[in-house]
């Protein structure tokens, strides 16, 4: 593997970790991205910041994370501990049992929709039907569903498989790594056994896009689904859609109030436009900017972000069961507060622990700040605005854009204080 950290650092050592089909390149969106010393996590400050016993300094990771990101040979990696699927503080010991625990049932969990669809765990996957509306079979290369679907659960679950499928094909397709089929099937496996899991929301069209680096990043399939499951808890009502509502709706009333804050002209204009719901910045809360930046700067600007918002009770709070209410580590006190990531230290400390009111929703305000001119004097409807909001995908700065946000959070919280203190006096 190509060295990172040198003279050469760039472009061409990242293509080493993620490389693009020949033919694919001259379209991709330009990269901006580069692991930096002194900056970026590399693998040597990674492994120094366990203990003897393998227990994590999580806060000096962080702060290496947040200023320049994580090296690609180890971003699975830390992507575990900053999703939550170990605690900092646990032990090599501790995380090798739960990881085979993990293991264990995903195997089991597997095993069931094998029995279901055979294709599943063979190398290979479905894109067309595979039964009809009304639960009949429909006979399927690879695949046998020998008898009609009652059940509602399992006929849902088999009506969305080809959707998986279809979606699968498109994933990151200008990747070198998707042009083995076994690393497509591997992504709809994952998702299949995720939706099948999660009836109530079950698969939705952008869980592909969430799940598709961390298929490239963790070989083992039980990790990845567990890396996967872990960021659905944070993103799924992004995807909970009904006939009246759609799952980013309340991301969108927090931006929506945002920006009435933090720049009511803008606003105003965009409320004139019948605007006022935010509906044009639906994608890029959904599936949190993979269409907006290339590939690695995606993954770049997940890590910044999860780092920020990091709470070091995302674990307890994930393991937690009825009977672990009074668990001490369910409270943050003022030592764990210092180990919070800077967005989610800020929030907390002015007790804005909403989830909804998430750094993607100030990364989008950022955005349109940026463009605060533009809307303003070209924008005469919402295909415009949707027409100049588009012209940034691929030249967004994943830095630039994560400082922006923590600007316009800093003077949301300001501007909310002080109405709250006007409104007080008052």
């Amino acid at each position: 593997m190509a060295k990172i950290f040198g003279k050469k650092a760039g472009t061409e050592e990242l293509e080493t970790f993620y490389p693009i089909r020949p033919e694919c390149v001259a379209d991709m969106p330009k990269t901006r991205f580069k692991p930096r010393a002194g900056k970026t996590l590399s693998g040597r400050r990674w492994h120094a910041a366990f203990s003897e016993e393998g227990r994590l300094d999580m806060a000096k990771v962080l702060r290496r994370i947040q200023r320049g990101g994580i090296h690609p040979s180890i971003k699975g990696l830390v992507w575990e501990f900053l999703l939550g699927c170990y605690d900092p503080n646990s032990t090599f010991e501790d995380r090798n049992e739960l990881r085979q625990q993990r293991r264990e049932r995903y195997a089991m969990w597997k095993t069931e929709c094998q029995n279901m669809v055979s294709v599943i765990g063979t190398g290979d996957f479905i894109s067309t039907p595979i039964i009809t509306d009304d639960g009949q079979p429909i006979e399927a290369e690879g695949c046998n569903v020998i008898s009609s679907v009652s059940d509602k659960k399992v006929a849902q679950w088999m009506l969305s498989l080809h959707q998986i499928g279809l979606d699968v094909v498109r994933t990151d397709r200008a990747l070198v790594f998707y042009e083995e089929k076994a690393n497509q099937a591997k992504l709809w496996d994952v998702l299949a056994i995720y939706s099948w899991l999660d009836d109530d929301v079950g698969y939705v069209q952008g869980m592909n896009d969430i799940c598709s680096p961390m298929v490239i990043l963790l070989e083992n399939e039980a990790d990845t689904f567990w890396c996967f499951e872990r960021a659905m808890r944070r993103l799924r009502e992004n995807f909970r859609c009904s006939s009246t509502s759609i799952g980013v709706q309340s991301q969108l009333g927090t931006l929506s109030q945002v920006i009435k804050t933090v720049d009511p002209q803008l606003h105003k204009h965009l409320e004139e436009l019948d605007g006022g719901e935010y509906l044009f910045a639906f994608r890029m809360l959904m599936v949190l900017f993979r269409r907006e930046f290339s590939f690695v700067d995606s993954l770049y600007l997940w890590e910044v972000m999860w780092a920020m918002e990091y709470n070091p009770n995302i674990f307890w709070s994930y393991e937690q069961t009825d009977g672990d209410q009074d668990n001490d580590s369910g409270r943050l006190n003022q030592k764990m507060l210092k180990q919070c990531g800077k967005f989610q230290r800020k929030n907390m400390e002015k007790g804005h622990g909403d989830q909804n009111n998430a750094l993607a929703v100030f990364l989008v305000a950022g955005v349109l700040e940026t463009k605060h001119k533009q809307i303003l004097k070209e924008a005469k409807g919402l295909d415009d605005v949707v027409s100049i909001l588009g012209d940034v995908t691929g030249n967004l700065d994943a830095k630039k854009a994560c400082k922006e946000a923590l600007k316009l959070q800093e003077k949301y919280l300001k501007k909310v204080g002080f109405i709250y203190m006007y409104e007080v006096v008052s």
